[in-house]
């Protein structure tokens, strides 16, 4: 597998017998071998359950038996999304042991599309930050240089996709947990309209904002892999029962007409001067192909980082209160007799990192009494002027273009010690989050410094068709995606 080869072409050659199924995941196996020791990526590679899986299909194509979209391509799987038999550690020590016993919603569709699972992949613990150097195991890198960060929470899933170890990924996305990823590591992430894909088997952060969505190469990838993603599920109550549009089908139809939204509040004083220049390209690029450019105005969406930290990291305490040395999770152990508080604070503070603590004490305090109207409620009315803002901007345009990250990727360790510049980091990615809006981050370049620029593109509520064929519109005019790290 050549670095720039896509899925669908992948899929071409194996659909030709060009390549067989074992052929192209011995290649991934042997990348993964190559460069994974430098990257970090991969938590637990499955190689003789990935061999034998393309086996199965290998011997099902040569019988002439009908398969899935997605038959024969590895895929790699973040590590907080249950794979029966695999460990799900959410990279925590909390979970070090825990084996799933049952397939998420997602790996149910991936295995009926005829996807091989080859790994698991890196992320901050419980997805909890923006650069994946909270996990408990290890620190991913940026492939396109070592020493900066792949983003994060889906770090590993973004690092796999841009090193040519896999050709696609799954991550979950709370705040811009995909969409920052993929801008640092130069691939093509998306967060589905909140429902659209659903939420079972995956390990809870923050229940009203957690969605599983796609990376890949490119954007026809990104919506071959949605398409085998979402789909109504009954076990998730936030799970959605409309039609799913065929995607791939209608992913290179220009948009006639398209109405491209800018948002001023965007482009303050912390902004990256490369990250501007790349949007001012953006809109003559939509501007060339007919687009019309709008501002629009988000005015609540300054408000949007002090929303997001108050009900993401309350909805997690609650989520992580399950984990308390009882009923599963990390047991601390003891030669002394303990009282069961001693237990539930010794099992807590060994199995949890400082990230992870630090937001579960911001939300126990959120909602605490006396505190509750002043700073759970009061966000939770903010996020709905937000979402009321966006439905409002998307009256007059049809997608909002803007920044994925404040700037490129900074370096390992850069920012660990000041929690709010991490948190600043997911200022133009929380808003689609909490108004449950669709967002893609696509490569937009590289900086002078050689790291990945991405760019985002936000449209309506199950307006993903329309999202995609915008990002789609884009790409065509650009080589982005072809580039590759030198690793």
């Amino acid at each position: 597998m050549s670095e720039q080869q896509t899925a669908q072409q992948l899929i071409s050659q194996l659909n030709n017998q060009e390549l067989s199924s074992r052929e192209l995941v011995q290649q991934c196996l042997d990348r993964i071998t190559s460069v994974d020791d430098s990257v970090k990526a991969f938590l637990e590679v499955n190689s003789e359950s990935a061999l034998q899986q393309a086996d199965a299909i290998d011997q099902k194509r040569s019988a002439g038996e009908s398969v899935g979209p997605l038959t024969g391509i590895p895929i790699a799987i973040k590590d907080n999304i249950c794979v029966e038999g695999w460990k799900t550690s959410c990279s925590s020590k909390m979970l070090e042991n825990f084996t799933s016993v049952y397939d998420a919603h997602v790996i149910e569709n991936l295995k009926s599309a005829g996807a091989v699972l080859i790994g698991r992949v890196n992320l901050d613990e419980f997805a909890m930050g923006s650069s994946c150097e909270n996990s408990a195991f290890q620190k991913t890198a940026n492939p396109w240089n070592t020493d900066c960060a792949p983003g994060g929470s889906s770090g590993g899933s973004a690092a796999a996709v841009a090193a040519g170890m896999v050709p696609l990924s799954i991550g979950s996305d709370t705040g811009g947990s995909i969409r920052q990823p993929a801008a640092f590591c130069g691939v093509v992430g998306m967060k589905p309209t909140y429902g659209r894909v659903s939420r079972y088997g995956l390990v809870a952060f923050a229940s009203s904002l957690d969605q599983i969505g796609p990376f890949a190469k490119n954007v026809s990838d990104a919506a071959l892999l949605l398409e085998s993603l979402w789909g109504h599920d009954r076990r998730d109550s936030t799970s959605v029962d409309i039609p799913a549009p065929s995607l791939v089908n209608q992913i290179d139809q220009p948009l006639a007409g398209l109405k491209v939204g800018i948002v001023s509040e965007h482009y303050s004083d912390g902004l990256d001067d490369e990250v501007h220049q790349a949007i001012q390209s953006a809109k003559e690029t939509y501007q060339a192909q007919g687009a019309e450019i709008h501002e629009v105005e988000l005015p609540h969406a300054k408000c949007g980082v002090a929303a997001y930290y108050i009900i993401a990291p309350s909805e997690a305490s609650s989520n992580l209160s399950r984990y308390d040395g009882i009923h599963y999770g990390h047991r601390a152990s003891s030669e002394e007799k303990m009282s069961l508080e001693d237990l539930y604070e010794r099992s807590r503070g060994e199995g949890f990192g400082p990230e992870v603590k630090r937001r579960i004490m911001l939300g126990a305090y959120a909602l605490s009494s006396g505190y509750y109207d002043a700073y759970y409620l009061k966000a939770l009315k903010v996020r709905r002027l937000i979402a009321e803002d966006y439905q409002k901007a998307f009256e007059k345009v049809d997608v909002i273009l803007s920044p994925t990250s404040p700037s490129p990727a900074f370096k390992l360790g850069e920012l660990v010690d000041d929690p709010l510049q991490m948190y600043l980091n997911d200022i133009y990615t929380i808003g689609a989050n909490l108004a449950g809006i669709p967002g893609i981050s696509i490569p937009a370049g590289l900086s002078s410094q050689g790291l990945p620029i991405g760019i985002q593109l936000l449209a309506p509520v199950y307006e993903e068709e329309k999202l995609l064929r915008a990002a789609r519109m884009y790409e065509k005019e650009h080589e982005h995606s072809l580039a590759v790290p030198s690793l």
